[in-house]
């Protein structure tokens, strides 16, 4: 039976703007077992982001719990919650959010280099060379296309070997035919590194591709 790799209770997000309090997510309760694959779901301005942020621990819930393999996210300092993502937690953005200054081979090695590991730049190497870019190691992300950019950030995101990878609408900048292979390859990289993947997405096909889809309807999560 697999383990619940991801518990979330009862979490509330409210915040304060010029015309009051709003409140953006309302008791969300789920559980993500390990190598499950989920969509979050639902309208724009549902919450979808925000909650991916607040599994993430870079979002801070009202009330509520968010424990990954039993340790309260929120219950650490921001020190503490960053150590955590380092370790266990991989990212995928609509915006590829690469790094300009540095290449692509560079851009993988970070998350690496962050951790002290030796064989750095052998690991990005080869992980780029697994999606398909072992040509392009020394190119910056202003040379790469669209696609190219999401498979730099897809190595970057798997080259740590994370127990979660949240991914929030990757192919939202991407054409159908260029978003399409980036989704094929997450899902290949997703079922070799037995990854928990949790997946924001508009696009129903993408979602139909998950185990399981979460709704998000006003901020509630649907029955």
């Amino acid at each position: 039976m697999p383990e619940v790799l991801v518990q979330v209770d009862q979490i509330t997000k409210r915040v304060r703007d010029a015309t009051g309090e709003l409140t953006i997510l309302h008791d969300i309760s789920f559980a993500l077992s390990t190598r499950e694959s989920v969509a979050i779901v639902g309208a724009s301005g549902s919450g979808k982001s925000t909650l991916l942020a607040i599994l993430a621990g870079l979002d801070t819930p009202s009330s509520g719990t968010v424990k990954l393999r039993g340790q309260d996210l929120f219950t650490l300092d921001e020190d503490q919650r960053a150590a955590v993502r380092a370790r266990e937690l991989g990212f995928v953005f609509q915006s590829f959010q690469l790094l300009p200054n540095l290449t692509a081979l560079e851009n993988v090695m970070l998350p690496l280099e962050l951790r002290g590991e030796r064989e750095a730049r052998d690991q990005a190497a080869a992980m780029l060379a697994r999606v398909g870019l072992g040509e392009r190691l020394g190119h910056y992300p202003r040379v790469l296309s669209g696609g190219e950019q999401q498979r730099v950030a897809l190595a970057r995101a798997f080259v740590q070997r994370p127990a979660l990878l949240l991914a929030d609408e990757p192919t939202g900048s991407l054409d159908f035919a260029t978003g399409a292979a980036v989704m094929e390859l997450m899902f290949e990289l997703n079922r070799e590194a037995g990854t928990t993947l949790v997946l924001v997405t508009h696009d129903r096909e993408i979602a139909a591709r998950c185990e399981r889809q979460l709704r998000i309807e006003a901020g509630r999560l649907a029955a």
